[in-house]
């Protein structure tokens, strides 16, 4: 009898279109080897569609809040069923951009200077400037994916538009020094103490950062294997990624955001279910060691199903 495969995608966050072609890609890739597949476009009521299916585990191809942020895990977890990625914990962590900026401090990992604030409490651009030693500064809301509802901002006209699209997103804002630099990207499969990095991606953006346009149209931006990166960046960039992917407790595949400079190496953000295309950032860095789509896909479930209890 074939392994049974729930494929949840789509959802309700702002990656909803996205999470639907990770999803379907992912889906189809399980067909091609063998599974029994049953997919679910996500909207709620987990349990129910869980008892229907009965699945061995759940492959979560959902991006964003309800589904990258460990509500749907642990969800999946009061119901005893293995899932992909990372655990309740680890997955809510890594979504929390301010909390994982604090964490990356802890364990001795270079981030940009930030400051943070609540609609209640923001501080003039003349002043956050001055805080960070940057004219040029990032605004993000805390828990958006996929770079949504980030601005670059240069004067304080830019900045409270920035500060005004960020709190439409969220509660909480982050305010970032801006690193110049070379856009690179470490992408980790397996779990700890088994795991490997894959070759670091470069990423050539059309536009001044990797925004959601260059991610999500292939002409928009274009990605280098591999990274055009000195040596000792190379191997300060994989030394960070595998201290997040213990110290985090990433599981099965993560994709860590970085930005190295002239100097230095500066890590961004953690992806816990990065996208899930053929084309997708994950399956290039694989697809680089000759690692097919298809097993790559296929690892990720096993590495999952040896959870099963």
């Amino acid at each position: 009898m074939s392994t049974r495969v729930l494929v949840l995608y789509g959802g309700k966050s702002t990656e909803r279109d996205i999470s639907i072609k990770s999803g379907r890609a992912v889906s189809n890739a399980l067909k091609k080897k063998g599974y029994e597949v049953i997919e679910y476009d996500f909207q709620n009521h987990i349990e129910d569609v869980v008892k229907d299916a009965n699945p061995d585990v759940v492959f979560i191809a959902l991006h964003g809040k309800f589904g990258e942020d460990g509500t749907v895990q642990g969800a999946l977890e009061l119901m005893n069923i293995p899932y992909t990625g990372s655990s309740v914990f680890a997955s809510a962590l890594c979504m929390n951009k301010l909390f994982s900026k604090f964490m990356f401090r802890e364990i001795d990992i270079k981030t940009p200077s930030f400051a943070y604030f609540r609609r209640d409490n923001t501080l003039p651009y003349s002043y956050v400037s001055e805080l960070l030693g940057n004219d040029t500064l990032v605004i993000k809301p805390v828990d958006q994916g996929s770079t949504i509802g980030i601005t670059i901002a240069k004067n304080e006209d830019s900045y409270n538009e920035g500060l005004a699209k960020a709190f439409e997103l969220s509660d909480l804002v982050i305010v970032e020094d801006y690193i110049k630099g070379t856009e690179i990207t470490v992408a980790i499969i397996g779990n700890y103490p088994d795991i490997h990095v894959l070759p670091i991606i470069e990423i050539v953006p059309a536009h001044e950062f990797y925004d959601f346009e260059s991610k999500y149209t292939p002409s928009m931006s274009k990605h280098i294997i591999p990274a055009r990166i000195s040596s000792y960046q190379k191997t300060l960039a994989e030394e960070y990624a595998k201290r997040i992917y213990k110290e985090f407790g990433l599981r099965d595949f993560a994709r860590i955001d970085m930005i190295a400079n002239s100097s230095d190496v500066y890590v961004l953000e953690v992806n816990t279910i990065p996208g899930f295309t053929e084309t997708s950032l994950v399956p290039d860095a694989a697809k680089a060691e000759n690692i097919s789509f298809e097993d790559l896909v296929d690892f990720i479930v096993q590495e999952a199903l040896q959870r099963k209890r």
